[in-house]
C-alpha cells in the first residue's frame, strides 16, 4: 500500500495551500492531460478562495505521513456544494491523485470525506468529470459512478482561421439582428434580454445532456452580474458576443461567451454559446463564433488557440464549431453518483 496519507480538510485556504494544490494538479494533469495548460500558482489561491455564484467550494489536500511529520502533498480534491435553488441537491468533485502516489487509496479517501461532507450538507448526487479511458475514468466506474454525458473537446489554432473569412462571415447579412459585444458585466440595457436567453438555454430539453441531472436554473439580471464579477475576480477575461434582435423591448437572440484565464494565457476556453430556439435556422450559431474569433484576433493578439466543448449528441453546435475550423481534441464522460444509493468499493486509487 506504500506511505499512508493524512487527509486534510483546508479552511480557509493560505496560499502554502494553493501552492501544494497546484503542484498536485499540474502533475496530474501532465499525465493525462498533457494538452489542456493546468492552472498556474497565481491562478490557484483566487480559484479555491473565490466567490461562487450559488455555490460554495470546500478543499482537502492528502499528504504523505509517516507517522511524525507530514510529507509532500500527493492528492488533491474540491467539493462545489450548489445552493441555487434548483441545483441544490447538487454537488460537483475534481480529485487528483500525482501518478506516482496512485494505487495507495489515496483517491479513496479524499472522495469518502466528500461524500461524507456532501450527504451531512443534504446533497443526493455527486457530478464528476473523467478523461475518456484514463486512470479518472476507472475510478469512478469502481466507485459507483454512472456514466450519463459524452463531451467531445475541441480546438481551434487561430493561426489557420484566416481574417478575411471572418470579415466574410460576420459582415453576412442577418436582417432582423445586430451584434453586440462586451468585457465583463453585461450592460444595464441588454442585462435582463441577457438573461432570457440564459434561462432559455438552460430550458428543459434545450441542450443535449445525456442522462446528467445537472438541475435547473432560472437566470436574472443579478444572476448574470455575479457570474461575471465571481469571473473577474479569479482574475479572467470574459467576454462576450450576442446577437440582438430588435429595437425596443430588444431580444437576446443568442450568445457565446469566452473566458482568457488569467487574462493573458494563449488558449482561451469558450465557454456558453447558443441560439435560443425561436432564432434557430438564420445562421446566427456561425455569425456569433465568428464574431468573437475576429475579436480575439484584433484584441487579444497572445491568444493563438481557442478550446470548446460539446455534447456527443449536439449536432447542431459540432457542425457549426467544425465549419469553423475546430478539431476533435479529446473525450471526456460526465459521471453521476446517488449518494443514497452509493455502494463502497475496496479497489484503492
Amino acid at each position: 500500500m506504500g506511505t499512508p496519507a493524512s487527509i486534510v480538510r483546508v479552511e480557509p485556504v493560505s496560499q502554502a495551500d494553493a501552492d501544494a494544490w497546484c503542484e498536485v494538479i499540474t502533475a496530474s494533469m501532465t499525465e493525462d492531460l498533457a494538452d489542456v495548460p493546468p492552472p498556474t500558482r497565481a491562478q490557484a489561491h483566487p480559484r479555491l478562495t473565490g466567490p461562487g455564484t450559488g455555490s460554495r467550494l470546500l478543499a482537502w489536500l492528502a499528504y504523505e505521513d509517516d507517522g511524525r511529520s507530514r510529507g509532500r502533498a500527493v492528492g488533491a480534491a474540491t467539493l462545489h456544494l450548489f445552493d441555487r435553488e434548483g441545483q441544490d441537491h447538487l454537488a460537483e468533485v475534481d480529485l487528483h491523485i500525482r501518478p506516482d502516489a496512485r494505487r495507495r487509496g489515496i483517491g479513496t479517501q479524499l472522495l469518502s470525506a466528500m461524500v461524507a461532507e456532501a450527504a451531512s450538507a443534504g446533497r443526493r448526487s455527486l457530478i464528476a468529470e473523467a478523461p475518456a479511458c484514463s486512470p479518472a475514468d476507472l475510478f469512478c466506474v469502481r466507485h459507483g459512478f454512472r456514466r450519463v454525458l459524452t463531451l467531445h473537446h475541441l480546438l481551434l489554432p487561430l493561426c489557420e482561421v484566416h481574417r478575411g473569412w471572418l470579415d466574410e462571415l460576420t459582415t453576412a447579412e442577418h436582417p432582423g439582428y445586430r451584434s453586440a459585444e462586451w468585457h465583463g458585466t453585461v450592460p444595464d440595457a441588454l442585462a435582463d434580454a441577457f438573461a432570457a436567453a440564459k434561462t432559455a438555454m438552460n430550458g428543459m430539453n434545450d441542450m443535449p445532456t445525456g442522462d446528467l441531472d445537472h438541475g435547473s436554473v432560472a437566470w436574472d439580471a443579478e444572476r448574470v452580474r455575479a457570474m461575471a464579477a465571481v469571473v473577474t475576480g479569479r482574475g479572467d477575461t470574459l467576454l462576450t458576443v450576442a446577437a440582438v434582435h430588435g429595437a425596443e423591448n430588444a431580444e437576446v437572440a443568442g450568445f457565446t461567451e469566452v473566458v482568457i484565464p488569467g487574462g493573458t494565457a494563449a488558449r482561451a476556453r469558450q465557454y456558453d454559446t447558443t441560439v435560443v430556439p425561436a432564432h434557430r435556422g438564420h445562421g446566427l450559431g456561425v455569425w456569433l463564433t465568428a464574431h468573437m474569433l475576429r475579436r480575439l484576433h484584433d484584441e487579444y493578439p497572445q491568444v493563438t488557440e481557442v478550446e470548446t466543448s460539446n455534447a456527443a449528441d449536439d449536432i447542431h453546435m459540432l457542425a457549426v464549431n467544425e465549419q469553423l475550423g475546430f478539431r476533435r481534441l479529446r473525450t471526456t464522460y460526465e459521471y453521476q453518483l446517488a449518494l443514497t444509493e452509493r455502494t463502497e468499493r475496496e479497489e484503492p486509487a
